[in-house]
């Protein structure tokens, strides 16, 4: 028997004579403290609310790559928790219901990874109470740029989501600073001068007309605007006359309100008919391609991580047959990311060996990842817990549908 587990059964003994709490490490440090050989991985998502297909895919897609492995990894075994970070009465992921279940994983002491969320907003939520626990977070979704990186991030970020001072947070998609440059190019390929902006008052949003602003200019595009609207509001009057003061002839919306969009493109289409529209992967939607007129979608360009099926390789092509084969459709957006981060996760804990256990020795095995062959790609984790990924898909709307052009691999 290994000395580590009979210090624990020992302690154990003691804890039940004494009636004390229960046992920890040497220091009672979260990261260090024995979980068994039993772990858990979390994930919390909105299940209800419009952005309940593309978490679902993420389910499917995390499930599909712990199924792959059977359930365990070396010694471990692996069990999965879906939690789901929205109510019945909120329109996607909730500010309460994300603390819940980040309390819940780090209350839990066979948790070793969580994985989400789906929303910026969220993550900023979550990040501080996993962190504090020592707990590896990896996001198949957020892509708020502040989570990583203070280039063009509001005041206080990242390092306001990390009280420990040590970084435990990464994910598999790519950061808001890559789509920006994504757009940067696509805008410019379209013959973008000027290029106003507006988002929808939430953090995603925000953080994409932010860069927008701050990065276009360097790039030689113009950028005006950069104010927030009311999601709610079923007029923007006063929004497009700005657009049209502003002499811009294109135009950018950051956020992911599908509705909202939807009636703001077709304002500004119908007042101002040779201005472009732009969105980002937020909007990367078949339903939201299918909601715009005619006329709106032939002026209308999206950026979105999501490549065609014949541009990925054979590890990604794979990824889609098995996809497909296990569930009877396609894997959308972000069944790919789901799969990544499952199986990154899982790495972590390979690579920590005996000690997958060890909450910091998964931390420190995510954050050594380099040249990492996947579905989405090969890949490396930087120090900051971005990926390395560079490629961003550009679309436009085609017959109510999304029809992918090209790659843009962003400077």
């Amino acid at each position: 028997m290994r000395p580590r587990v009979v210090a624990i059964r020992l302690c154990l003994a003691a804890a039940l004579t004494l009636g004390v709490a229960g046992c920890g490490g040497d220091d009672d440090d979260p990261g260090k403290s024995f979980v068994g050989t039993t772990l858990t991985i979390y994930s919390s998502l909105p299940l209800q609310g419009p952005h309940a297909e593309e978490s679902q895919s993420i389910i499917a897609g995390e499930k599909l790559a712990l199924a792959e492995v059977g359930g365990r990894v070396g010694e471990f075994t692996v069990k999965y928790a879906s939690l789901d970070d929205s109510t019945a009465d909120s329109k996607g992921w909730d500010a309460r219901q994300s603390a819940r279940n980040a309390r819940t994983a780090a209350q839990d002491r066979t948790t070793i990874a969580y994985l989400g969320d789906f929303d910026a907003g969220a993550t900023a939520i979550t990040l501080p109470t996993l962190n504090e626990a020592g707990i590896l977070q990896i996001s198949p979704a957020t892509t708020l740029v502040g989570l990583t990186q203070a280039e063009g991030a509001d005041k206080g970020e990242p390092d306001k989501y990390y009280p420990t001072g040590k970084r435990t947070f990464g994910r598999v998609i790519q950061a808001d600073n890559v789509q920006v440059g994504a757009q940067i190019q696509l805008q410019k390929q379209q013959g973008c001068k000027r290029t106003y902006v507006l988002h929808d008052s939430a953090a995603y949003g925000k953080s994409l007309t932010d860069l927008l602003t701050l990065l276009g200019p360097k790039a030689g595009l113009l950028v005006s605007g950069d104010e927030g609207i009311d999601p709610e509001a079923d007029d923007y009057e006063a929004q497009v006359r700005e657009l049209a003061e502003s002499g811009a002839d294109c135009f950018f919306l950051g956020g992911m309100d599908e509705a909202a969009a939807t009636r703001l493109f077709t304002q500004i289409h119908t007042a101002l008919p040779a201005v472009k529209l732009f969105a980002p992967n937020g909007l990367a939607t078949e339903t939201f391609a299918a909601g715009l007129p005619q006329g709106v979608a032939k002026v209308t360009f999206l950026t979105n991580p999501r490549l065609a099926a014949r541009r990925y390789g054979l590890a990604g092509r794979r990824f889609l047959r098995s996809y497909r084969k296990a569930y009877g459709r396609d894997a959308g957006t972000y069944g790919m990311y789901g799969y990544e981060a499952m199986r990154l996760a899982l790495h972590a804990v390979a690579e920590a060996g005996e000690d997958g256990n060890q909450k910091e020795a998964v931390i420190d095995a995510f954050f050594a990842v380099r040249n990492r062959v996947s579905p989405l790609g090969d890949y490396s984790i930087g120090e900051d817990g971005d990926t390395s990924l560079g490629g961003y898909g550009s679309y436009r709307v085609a017959g109510g549908k999304l029809v992918f052009e090209r790659v843009i691999a962003p400077t």
